[in-house]
């Protein structure tokens, strides 16, 4: 049998729209699906990993939530939420959001961190 080809290793990763239930789901390490499996993978060998979120102030005020955001940045994950990077919208209004979802800051935020590990 031939083997198998694979791709090469990504310099980082970039998880954007980050949902609340995703996030959830990431930081208790659940990979039931092949998308949270790369990025529980992701985090051990220390690759960098970059989060934009993405949920309502709603589900934002749930504690598991703020939880999750602390847990994944404790594994070295960079989650773009604070002020003047991401903030929850109001409920209701994600759909108004998109248009103005900031995925410049996700792209250099990642710049950043690859630019600083080959420096």
């Amino acid at each position: 049998m031939g083997e198998e080809k694979r791709d090469p290793p990504p310099d980082a990763v970039i998880v954007a729209p980050l949902t609340m239930n995703s996030v959830n789901k990431w930081a208790a390490g659940i990979a039931d699906t092949y998308a949270l499996g790369l990025l529980t993978e992701a985090v051990g060998p220390g690759l960098p990993v970059v989060a934009l979120p993405f949920w309502s102030t709603a589900l934002d005020a749930h504690p598991a939530t703020r939880r999750s955001v602390r847990v994944l940045r404790d594994l070295g994950v960079r989650v773009l939420y604070r002020p003047g990077a991401w903030e929850p919208h109001a409920p209701g209004t994600g759909g108004e959001q998109v248009d103005g979802y900031p995925w410049g800051l996700a792209l250099r935020a990642v710049g950043e961190v690859v630019k600083g590990r080959r420096s």
